[in-house]
């Protein structure tokens, strides 16, 4: 037993000391002989403990070839070393996540490559831990792979996408240190590039095998899935295929790998996987390793720097070690008793230990040599970055002169833009003017209505642009201000740098008189060394004079190491029992400790299947929630709710906080599955809330119009099927990772939008003052109608004492008419406001009548604006049948007015009726009235017409003397003029249409609504409806102009 503990522990130290020689910061590759001992130490002891133990205690922060070399020894553990390394490396995983973190923050070449291995190494353990029956060394057959990727289509998928990851961390690797080298000779042949290059040899063998694992991949999935969702796929693996053909045939031209391993060749273009065939020509790219393909070295000690293939053909001589030459007093007498006593032992270790002494003064004279090397290496390397900050310093100079000049043409510009706002200035000066201007011209004539509308565009046109010359002028500021903000910022990042720049300069000074100290203390270790060496030969000389006297008292202790060995045998039985009995102890501990971790893991297990439990129940509550509240979209008993919008928004808001509320709680059960509480909250208050926002929702599209009313049942039905989708989602615990309310978070925010447009839009008055504009709009539409009555009665006189005959008698018969309209149009407004006041007070209950106006403010504000289009259309009646009679004016002014008038209070009529009682008798007499009007305005055009038939001159042609020439000829002109007078009529109602069209933008009404009629069919077609937003009481809009009537055109021949 004790040779086998022997034999371990020289194991032990071997593989020490090859760890140790192996992983070093000289910058020379790591010899096979050394990695192939540390390998077969892992099979040894069944796993990688001793190397790792060792390997924590390197300083891998401080030296970047120590890193880069330590990575590639645990590259070859994990490639080649016993099945459990995988296990014991993973242990360390977060360690080389860090140490790949600190050299990529750093600007080193080699801490560039250590960065991107340590990657390398994470994504290799990660992804044969998830994938254990691919070892680490990729040597699996196609039944292994097929076996790993399973029937599973998705499974197929993913370990696809794990594998491409996989390569792309092997080809950034080999792409960067082969950017990093000269690819010639030279360079392949020194030290230092066969340290970068040697790792190069465990990432061809990788690549070969990740890339037949990515063709198989490939196949099986186009077998399964269409050609357009694997595009990407495709796409990917061009790139990996072109940058690995290049990798090999890199590596492949370098002299450093033509003896070390033969590279595969890649087809000249990659496969065709739309070719099902295609996987027939595949070949599988094989890579071969030659069985020894570094020389052995008799002496393991030797630790000078050497290359891992030799170039030259002289061999450097091996130096074989020199038998020790026997004593004299050995040779006369013969050994002591057949053997050595405990003194010669010493004398025999003392000379080694000065033979390894000298080995190592050497080997530190020789590092002393190579440190001092590399520390002017790095001086030079140091003095050449000092010129790179001094040109970069130069050139941030440069930037601040340009930014300067640009700063300068920035102020010219400001002064540009100065003088532009004066302009402007003046601009806003001639505009007020033109205003004066047009207010004094308002009083003239009401053809002007036309042409202030469009100054007053041109005015605000102008005061836009002032504004856009403010917001330049303020952004012009704003970016000198960031300008300057920038040159202050570049100064002092110049100044930082500068100083960095010294710092580090006195850095260095004080390293290199640090190093120079320490060289100067290894030469004085190396002269207390040479005395101890004389020490050493005095004291070898004391002790051959001491053996003469040790030999007399041998005999005395052969007496007593008999009797030491027998009471040490004594003891070993007795130790060796104690063993026994602790190894059973420690057996039967270790089987209660499994016992208990087995129990505990049963715990866990059972209290996150009762979480996951009460998630399912939570999820299926929630779920009939939502289903019960899209089952009320359809039932017919639901269309009679009704809800108002406000209450919808403020349903909505709540939920869109429930939804973040869900999200967090989903958030906090990922992370910790053992509690279930926030989600199972936030899940109950979401149910209820996004119900009920669909129930209002519904609700509220019940008293919407009908686009709104669309859009916002079928957002209700969106968000109740994005919500059981979600929910859905949460029941799976493979879909529970991805569930994602975002959707519904989308579709609840389209209800919150559509409610906030069914809002009803405020007046320029306050709601409480709505009750009060109505009574006052009804107050002056009556005044407006009375002052048409009497202004028509002046008329009527002024009529009789200035004209007689013909005219008298036509001018008599419209004023007649209009006045008979406007009796009708004022027991229409009687009639209106009765059943206005019926309604009031039916429908206000306990509510004051004011309250009851703002509560229905939209019908409020038909309503007024109904009662202003009436009073303008009296008006302009009245302005055009005074020009009539004074022959100032056209009859179809006088026309059109009739057709104004007769839609206003089909308007009017239309208002009232909304929230009238069918069976009330105060809308019958409404709607008698409505008839009666549309009666008098039909008068109104008859006499109209009937009057300008009569004084209109009919002038009869004098056809006689006329050839059949000039007949022709007349006729031509005459069709000639009918055309364009046809013409002028098609693009006459062309701008009518348009100006309907501006009109009902301008007042916020789709052109498509337009207002109910009274109950009959109404004379004129299609009457336009007024905004229910009615406009300031300053500027009073003109109503909607009712539709042209059809004329026929007069021909001038029959």
């Amino acid at each position: 037993m004790s040779k086998h503990m022997d034999t371990l522990l020289k194991g032990r130290d071997d593989k020490l000391s090859s760890i140790s020689k192996a992983i070093n910061s000289t910058e020379t590759p790591v010899k096979e002989k050394h990695a192939r001992r540390i390998i077969l130490g892992t099979h040894r002891e069944k796993g990688a403990y001793t190397f790792w133990s060792y390997a924590l205690g390197f300083p891998l922060a401080s030296s970047s070839i120590l890193s880069w070399k330590f990575c590639h020894v645990l590259h070859k553990v994990l490639r080649d070393g016993h099945r459990n390394v995988l296990q014991d490396c993973m242990r360390h995983h977060s360690s080389l996540v860090e140490i790949g973190k600190l050299w990529s923050n750093l600007h080193d070449k080699y801490g560039q490559l250590v960065a991107l291995y340590t990657k390398l190494l994470c994504t290799k353990m990660e992804f044969h831990v998830k994938h254990s029956e691919i070892p680490p060394n990729l040597e699996a057959s196609d039944e292994v792979l097929e076996r790993t990727a399973g029937t599973d289509i998705n499974n197929v998928f993913q370990l696809t996408v794990e594998v491409f990851d996989y390569l792309d961390a092997e080809l950034r690797l080999a792409e960067t240190v082969i950017r990093q080298l000269n690819t010639s000779i030279a360079i392949s042949t020194l030290t230092s590039g066969q340290c970068r290059l040697a790792p190069l040899i465990q990432v061809i063998q990788d690549c070969s095998h990740l890339y037949h694992f990515t063709v198989k991949l490939l196949f099986k999935l186009h077998a399964c899935l269409p050609a357009d969702t694997l595009q990407g796929h495709r796409d990917r693996f061009h790139d990996q295929f072109h940058s690995l053909k290049t990798f090999f045939n890199k590596a492949r031209d370098m002299l450093f790998f033509k003896r070390l391993i033969q590279i595969p060749k890649l087809p000249d273009s990659p496969p065709n996987f739309l070719h099902a065939a295609s996987l027939a020509k595949h070949v599988k790219p094989v890579v071969v390793i030659p069985d020894e393909y570094e020389p052995e070295q008799q002496d393991d000690d030797d630790d000078e720097p050497e290359p891992l293939i030799e170039i030259s053909d002289n061999s450097s001589p091996i130096v074989q070690a020199q038998p020790l030459q026997p004593d004299i007093f050995d040779q006369t007498f013969g050994p002591p008793n057949g053997g050595f006593d405990d003194r010669d032992l010493q004398i025999e270790s003392l000379k080694r230990d000065l033979e390894l002494l000298r080995a190592e003064l050497e080997r530190v004279k020789a590092e002393a040599q190579r440190y001092i090397t590399q520390l002017k290496s790095q001086i030079n390397s140091l003095e050449s970055e000092l010129e790179e900050q001094r040109a970069q310093k130069q050139h941030a100079l440069v930037e601040n002169e340009q930014l300067r000049m640009e700063l300068e043409a920035t102020r010219r510009r400001n002064a540009e833009h100065e003088s532009t706002q004066a302009v402007f200035i003046e601009a806003e000066k001639r505009a007020q003017a033109t205003e004066q201007r047009y207010n004094k011209l308002k009083e003239k004539h009401t053809e002007l209505v036309a042409s202030h509308a469009e100054l007053l565009r041109k005015s605000a046109d102008t005061v836009k642009m002032l504004s856009a010359t403010q917001q330049t002028q303020d952004e012009v500021e704003r970016t000198k201000q960031q300008l300057s903000f920038e040159v202050d910022r570049i100064k002092q990042e110049a100044d930082m740098k500068l100083e960095e720049q010294k710092f580090e300069m006195e850095k260095l000074k004080r390293e290199l008189e640090e190093k120079m100290a320490e060289i100067m203390r290894i030469q004085g270790t190396l002269q207390s060394s040479e005395k101890t060496s004389e020490q050493m030969n005095s004291s070898v000389k004391g002790l051959q004079a001491e053996k003469e006297r040790l030999m007399r008292s041998v005999s005395e202790k052969e007496a007593e190491l008999s009797s030491l060995r027998q009471s040490a045998q004594a003891q070993q039985s007795s130790l060796q029992q104690e063993r026994e009995r602790s190894s059973r102890e420690l057996g039967e501990l270790q089987g209660k400790l499994q016992e208990r971790a087995s129990q505990e893991e049963q715990l866990k297990k059972k209290l996150l299947e009762e979480q996951f439990a009460l998630l399912q129940g939570t999820v299926t509550e929630a779920e009939s929630i939502i289903q019960d509240a899209v089952a009320k979209l359809d039932d017919p008993l639901h269309i009679r709710c009704t809800s108002s919008p406000d209450y919808l928004i403020s349903r909505a808001e709540a939920t869109l906080g429930s939804v973040d509320k869900v999200k967090k709680g989903q958030a906090d059960y990922l992370s910790n599955m053992g509690d279930a509480g926030g989600l199972l909250r936030a899940l109950t208050q979401f149910s209820h809330l996004a119900a009920d926002t669909i129930i209002n929702g519904s609700a509220t599209a019940h008293m919407a119009p009908t686009d709104h009313a669309d859009r916002l049942t079928e957002n209700c039905r969106g968000a109740a099927t994005e919500s059981l989708q979600y929910l859905k989602d949460l029941k799976s615990k493979t879909t529970l990772q991805r569930a994602d309310p975002a959707s519904i978070r989308v579709v609840i925010q389209k209800i919150l939008h559509l409610g906030q447009e069914l809002r009803p839009k405020g007046m320029d008055v306050r709601q409480d003052e709505l009750g009060d504009l109505v009574d006052k709009e009804m107050a002056a539409t009556s005044a407006a109608i009375e002052e048409a009555v009497r202004r028509i009665d002046e008329m009527m006189n002024q009529a009789r004492k200035d004209t007689t005959g013909m005219k008298l008698e036509v001018n008599e018969r419209i004023l007649n008419s209009c006045t008979d309209l406007m009796k009708a149009i004022r027991m229409l407004i009687i009639a209106s406001t009765d059943l206005q006041k019926e309604i009031v007070e039916g429908g206000r209950g306990a509510a004051s009548i004011k309250e009851f106006y703002a509560r229905n403010s939209r019908w409020t504000e038909g309503l007024i604006s109904a009662a202003k289009a009436v009073g303008w259309g009296a008006t302009e009646m009245v302005e055009s049948a005074d020009k009539v009679v004074l022959h100032t004016g056209k009859y179809e002014e006088l026309i059109v007015c009739s057709h104004e008038i007769a839609a206003s209070t089909a308007q009017l009529v239309a208002a009232s009726k909304v929230k009238a009682d069918r069976g009330s008798k105060r809308l019958s007499v409404l709607q008698q009235a409505s008839r009666l009007v549309n009666e008098m305005a039909a008068n109104v055009v008859g006499s109209t017409r009937t009057g300008q038939e009569h004084l209109e001159e009919k002038e009869t042609m004098d056809f006689s003397g006329m050839s059949l020439i000039k007949l022709r000829k007349e006729e031509m002109e005459s069709q000639v003029k009918v055309l364009e007078l046809e013409s002028q009529l098609e693009n006459e109602r062309l701008r009518l249409g348009d100006l309907r069209k501006k009109h009902y933008e301008i007042a916020g009404v789709p052109p498509e609504q337009g207002s109910e009629g009274n109950g009959e069919t109404s004379s004129m077609p299609n009457p336009a409806t007024m905004s229910p937003k009615p406009s300031k009481p300053a500027l009073m809009k003109k109503p909607a102009l009712a539709q042209k009537p059809n004329v026929p055109l007069k021909s001038t021949f029959k």
